[in-house]
């Protein structure tokens, strides 16, 4: 069977991609390896009519509803190479089986990469986080740690003092100059400069000389990238942003490859839930236009 198209990654952008596609009545083959990137946050925030949910249930729910269009195929396997053309791609999953398509959808998502600090990973979703919108108002400002990772660092301790009282941990990464030390200092922002030993407790920062900072919760930009290899073995051209570095894409969602479209966290920034689900339903109805009308795509 040749797929109308094959969607890899079956989370949020992935699936608001597929249902497009699935109600224009197209055959969609979906390839997921169940690794949600939030899959260790219990509740998820800031997504319209779902506020306060469980991000699994909200998964599973989606995937439900998915599995009543008849033309769907839904895979739980791990795509490991891509190749073909326009009209003719071939996508070899891990279990060994070979899938053919006609456009390809990449919804990969991203792999985070943290500070390597002790404590630090093991609290990823749960006390530490990379959204302020997703996470601040549930910290009911409380103290609150900016864990200095890169320049977006500064970006986060100017946005969070409207969720609690904030200190950058400078952890010898970042030196403000004066301007931005008052702009820090305008918005209530402590600076901390000894750097961190570790993390402990709930969102408990031990020092370098032995104090420790408590904290209802942590931020850190993490650095991300499209998970695997998929893409670059397509030859999808990624384009550096100040998170990272993402697939390009045009306004269609259409990455340098033709025929090969991305959506969700791997083509977009920044991340959400909600934001994931907006650009999978662009991009799965730029896919099918391009179906319709094959010269724009």
């Amino acid at each position: 069977m040749i797929h109308d198209a094959i969607v890899v990654g079956g989370s949020y952008a992935g699936m608001a991609a597929a249902l497009q596609l699935l109600r224009a009545r197209r055959r969609v083959l979906v390839i997921d390896a169940g690794q949600r990137r939030n899959r260790a946050a219990v509740t998820s925030h800031g997504f319209l009519g779902h506020d306060g949910s469980d991000p699994a249930e909200i998964a599973r729910t989606a995937r439900a509803q998915l599995a009543r269009y008849p033309t769907l195929r839904w895979a739980d396997d791990t795509a490991v190479s891509a190749s073909g053309e326009r009209d003719a791609f071939t996508v070899v999953a891990r279990s060994g089986g070979a899938h053919r398509g006609r456009r390809l959808l990449l919804a990969i998502g991203v792999s985070d990469t943290l500070p390597a600090l002790p404590g630090l990973a093991e609290r990823w979703g749960r006390s530490v986080f990379h959204c302020p919108y997703c996470h601040g108002y549930e910290l009911d400002r409380g103290a609150i740690g900016v864990l200095a990772a890169g320049p977006m660092s500064l970006h986060q301790a100017m946005l969070l003092p409207d969720w609690g009282s904030v200190t950058l941990l400078a952890n010898g990464l970042l030196e403000p100059d004066a301007a931005t030390r008052e702009a820090l200092a305008q918005r209530g922002v402590a600076i901390e400069a000894t750097p961190v030993a570790r993390i402990e407790g709930q969102a408990d920062v031990v020092l370098a000389d032995g104090r420790v900072l408590p904290f209802a919760g942590l931020f850190v930009a993490s650095r991300n990238a499209p998970a695997g290899v998929l893409a670059q073995r397509l030859g999808c051209e990624l384009v550096d942003t100040p998170m990272g570095s993402q697939i390009r894409t045009d306004e269609a969602k259409r990455t340098t490859v033709p025929g090969v479209y991305a959506c969700g966290d791997a083509a977009r920034a920044p991340h959400s839930v909600s934001l994931a689900v907006g650009d999978g339903a662009w991009a799965g109805a730029q896919v099918h236009q391009s179906l319709v009308f094959p010269a724009g795509g």
